[in-house]
Parts: C-alpha cells; sequence; structure tokens
C-alpha cells in the first residue's frame, strides 16, 4: 500500500510509541525522515536513531527518550500535508508553546529547527511542530 504523507507516517509511529512506552520504533528509511530525526536528536526530543538494513527494505530504528518515565515528546503534529502545504519567510516562522517546543522547516539549506532557520535568515515548508 503507498502512503500519501510518509513523514506523517514517522512522526504517528513516533507519538504511538511513546504512548505505549517502546524503547524504539521502526520507520521505513528515506532521505527526508532521516533529517527531520537528525534535527530532532539535535534538539534532544529522541535518543538516536540507525538505519537497519536487515530486511528487502531499509528501516530507521528510532530510540524513543523519556523524563521521569513521561515522554520527551509531549506533542507532535504535521502542519504542511499532502493536501495543503504551508511555507514560511524567516521573519514569519511560528513560535511554538512561546518558544518551548521547535518547528522543523523544510529550507534550501536542508531540514533545520526554526532557531536555525532564522540564524541562517532562511525560510521554507514548515514540516511539523513538536514539543
Amino acid at each position: 500500500m503507498a502512503l500519501t504523507d510518509p513523514l506523517g507516517d514517522m512522526l504517528t509511529r513516533i507519538r504511538n510509541g511513546q504512548q505505549a512506552k517502546k524503547d524504539s520504533v521502526l520507520s521505513p528509511a528515506s532521505k527526508l525522515r532521516a533529517h527531520v530525526l537528525e534535527v530532532l536528536q539535535r534538539e534532544g526530543y529522541i535518543r538516536g536513531f540507525s538505519e537497519d538494513a536487515t530486511g528487502a527494505h531499509p528501516q530507521l530504528r528510532i530510540e524513543l527518550k523519556y523524563f521521569e518515565g513521561q515522554p520527551a515528546i509531549k506533542h507532535v503534529a504535521r502542519v504542511s500535508k499532502p493536501g495543503r502545504r504551508v511555507y514560511s519567510g524567516s521573519k514569519e516562522l511560528p513560535v511554538v508553546r512561546n518558544g518551548l517546543g521547535i518547528t522543523i522547516v523544510s529550507t534550501p539549506k536542508g531540514v533545520l529547527s526554526d532557531a536555525e532557520a532564522r540564524a541562517a535568515n532562511v525560510g521554507g515548508e514548515v514540516l511539523a511542530e513538536v514539543f
């Protein structure tokens, strides 16, 4: 079955895995997913990820992070969807939870967090928000 929103599928797997208190979850591998996971790891929302090529299709093993028994990610949501793309300039990037969360942005300089995109003065497609 073809996925219409592979990134949304990965975010849902992370959300479901944390609700079920899993140590790690698997998601099909792609470059975009790996870049989004790098941002989540840099910002401290996941412990890490690795590529698992033991099957016919490569998978990403995402190690989830918990703090005092509670998930590190309280909320993760897709902003730009296949049916409605959302773009933002560097000055208009949304602020999540008054700066306590992050927005993940796909820019010409790669996939960045909102703070990194503001510092580099680049805008792009708003992929997801996390807090």
